[in-house]
């Protein structure tokens, strides 16, 4: 059995979640005057005045929206006060493979009429707007009537919306429906003629022409947004607008209730459509079977994310759920398994990489440990074997991220001029301790060996047993500059000053036995690389141990030592009390370039003696170092390279302070840990409210920076939470 599914007879009983009544259970749902412990843990009203989300400059959609289940299309609730928006959910917001834009600004709004008056719900009294957990639910009071409507996700590509409608009054009434909505086009060509607007005998649909955009807008032409009615209507189209009619009028006897049923799909082929229509089908035939299962299944997510949580933080738990689930894609295009993308909010963040898939599946694996294993699948999917007719000397690497398109589809966006760094074990792992899934562990095992393999293959330059971060032989890393700022990416610390050119960061040739070139090496090595490769060993040693494989289990074991050994002997600067990266020429740490981070991950990976572990602690606690208003900038506040608005020149990032804050309990300093925890959740802009989890955060102020909803931040605070 699931953890979900173990801990929700202790939800029902002790955690308070209240679900709406909903026509599954007891009739259809009452007005939410109490909407529950864990309602509107995210801000998600908004509406769009464009179709491009969010600002140009940013990239960034200022609206936060949901999804679930995988779909490939999100939602918003209504703006409060923007009473045009009233009676539709914002959106949809669907990726045209790989990037983000507004379909409608709400492409079904519900209307309402009496004997040919209009019911006007933007004069409703008191509307409410709640999202709750896997749902979106607007109320209205108005002329007698209580309307409800509600918005979850039947399937990765179908999202089920109820309208329930209830007489208040006492006497008997017929209340005409429909439902309006129109185009929200792109402002340029060749986008801007890509949807087009289509009557049904069901509803309405929208097609999409090829546009084969590569940096703004990729379509095929098979695209498909279809809006489908359980009861009988009549669809007219003018335009870029269209109305449907219910083509009977609900009969309210006196508190009398009515339920309107429709669903909004969003497929990418042909073959995707066809197989939706069945689930459709049996969504409008069973609307109280589809809601049920969802609710069944988001109790199980709840009770797993805020078991053993203090109370005052289990919204911010909750809030991680659902920002993970909103940036859930399934399996499309290139993708072959389900994976979570970094966040949905920003134009070039709808792909997988590989060490927020590792990050994320930690988090994950809390609540759902079956999608935490299709994550890490969906990457190990394009893992090179020595079979590859471009990158055989790879064999082993996983790339840096993967797409809707991969580069034979015209996928600008998939790349492999680099890696990340190897977190892929301690995530399988990690999810194995929460699944107990021995066959996952089995699946993984080689696939884990081949990766560890490849790092000291290709990146140890000098063969001393320390590797470095590089880049692959790629087209695209020509230059020494090109194969530098792949190398820098393959950290994942992009512009750290480690990496920084002007401060003597280069790149060597890697060459195998016969004088090839497999690949580059930064002409240092890291820090942070070495402590994850120890920390690889350990782990794969208790894989091997579980998988009945000793000799490896001894041979990783000792890895684990002598890797361990060369990081305190190398990388430590007894001088300043701090871990750094080691030249390549001279063998000493490069103390320069100023504290990163970084240095503290020996102690996450438990290879720093206990007085290194001391000193470290020292600089995590220290004001003028990691102890900011924010603590754990990227860069310590005394460097001069120190830059609280820059990306990983000082911003603080969630991994980064997971890795940390276990660093300072792994070696006893449980109550520093406890009260550098707090302050971060403290200090966060929005995060104990209802703001989004963003992808970084200043450290001199703790103001929200860059993407919304970021996947990483929610599945480390995940994480945080739940371990020991």
């Amino acid at each position: 059995m699931s953890r979900s599914l173990r801990a929700l007879a202790g939800l029902v009983l002790g955690v308070g979640l209240v679900l709406p009544v909903t026509a599954a259970s007891a009739g259809p749902p009452q007005k939410p005057d109490s909407p529950g412990s864990f309602a509107n843990v995210l801000d998600l009203q908004g509406v769009p005045s464009v179709a491009l989300p969010g600002d140009p400059a940013t990239d960034v959609n200022p609206i936060g929206v949901f999804a679930d289940r995988g779909a490939w299309h999100a939602y918003a609730l209504p703006k409060a006060g923007d009473t045009s928006s009233y009676g539709a959910f914002t959106g949809p917001l669907y990726i045209a493979q790989e990037y983000p834009w507004w379909l409608s600004k709400g492409i079904s709004h519900l209307t309402l009429s009496e004997n040919g008056r209009a019911i006007d719900l933007a004069s409703a009294t008191d509307p409410v707007f709640t999202s709750l957990p896997g749902m979106l639910q607007q109320s209205f009071d108005v002329d007698g009537l209580h309307v409800v409507m509600q918005l979850r996700y039947a399937s990765d590509r179908t999202a089920l919306v109820q309208a329930f409608v209830e007489n208040t009054s006492g006497h008997a009434r017929k209340v005409g429906a429909g439902w309006t909505g129109s185009l929200l086009r792109p402002d340029t060509e060749p986008m801007k003629s890509a949807p087009s607007l289509h009557a049904t005998s069901t509803g309405v649909s929208v097609g999409f022409a090829k546009v084969r955009q590569t940096w703004d807008y990729l379509t095929d032409g098979t695209e498909k947004f279809q809006v489908t009615h359980a009861e009988p209507v009549t669809t007219s189209v003018a335009g870029d607008a269209y109305t449907t009619a219910l083509d009977a009028p609900l009969k309210l006897g006196p508190h009398g209730r009515q339920t309107l049923t429709w669903t909004e799909s969003y497929t990418f082929t042909g073959a995707d459509y066809a197989a939706e229509q069945p689930v459709i089908a049996r969504t409008l035939r069973s609307p109280g079977a589809v809601v049920a299962a969802d609710e069944q299944r988001w109790r199980g997510y709840v009770a797993s994310a805020v078991r053993g949580v203090p109370a005052a933080r289990q919204a911010l738990a909750v809030k991680s759920v659902e920002t993970l689930t909103t940036n859930w894609r399934s399996a499309a295009g290139a993708l072959q398994h389900d994976g979570v993308t970094p966040s949905i909010s920003n134009k070039w963040f709808s792909g997988f990489w590989a060490w927020d898939t590792w990050k994320q599946a930690v988090g994950t694996a809390v609540f759902d440990p079956a999608l935490a294993e299709s994550q890490i699948r969906s990457m190990f999917d394009y893992q090179v074997t020595s079979a590859s007719a471009d990158r055989p000397q790879d064999a082993g690497m996983i790339p840096d991220c993967i797409f809707y398109n991969d580069p034979a589809q015209g996928g600008g966006n998939w790349n492999e001029r680099n890696s990340k760094p190897p977190l892929a074990a301690w995530a399988v792992w990690s999810v194995y301790e929460e699944s107990g899934d021995v066959s996952f562990l089995k699946e993984m095992y080689p696939k884990l060996v081949a990766y560890h393999d490849w790092w000291y293959r290709d990146r140890d330059h000098n063969n001393d047993g320390l590797a470095e971060y590089g880049a692959t032989v790629d087209p695209q890393n020509v230059t020494g500059e090109d194969k530098r700022q792949a190398a820098a990416w393959e950290s994942g610390m992009d512009n750290a000053p480690r990496f920084d050119a002007a401060l003597g960061a280069g790149v060597v040739d890697n060459t195998d036995a016969a004088g090839k070139v497999v690949g580059y090496s930064l002409t240092q090595e890291s820090v942070d690389l070495n402590s994850y490769l120890a920390a690889e060993d350990g782990i794969l040693a208790q894989m091997a141990a579980r998988l009945g494989h000793p000799a490896d289990a001894a041979r990783y074991q000792a890895s684990e030592k002598q890797v361990g050994a060369a990081v305190r002997q190398k990388m430590y600067d007894p001088a300043t009390g701090w871990f750094y990266d080691a030249s390549l020429t001279t063998g000493q740490p490069l103390t320069a370039r100023g504290r990163g981070i970084e240095g503290a991950i020996p102690l996450w990976a438990g290879i720093a003696t206990p007085a290194q572990a001391a000193a470290v602690r020292a600089k995590l606690v220290s004001p003028t170092e990691f102890d900011t208003r924010l603590p754990f900038p990227t860069v310590g506040a005394s460097s001069p390279y120190y830059d609280p608005t820059g990306y990983w020149r000082g911003a603080v990032w969630l991994d980064q302070a997971y890795f940390a804050l276990e660093g300072l309990k792994r070696y006893g300093y449980t109550a520093d840990a406890t009260a550098l925890a707090a302050k971060l959740r403290g200090n966060a802009e929005g995060m104990m409210g209802d703001g989004p989890l963003m992808e970084n955060y200043n450290p001199a102020d703790g103001s929200a920076m860059n993407s919304r909803g970021f996947s990483w931040s929610a599945a480390m605070l995940l994480e945080l939470d739940h371990q020991s």
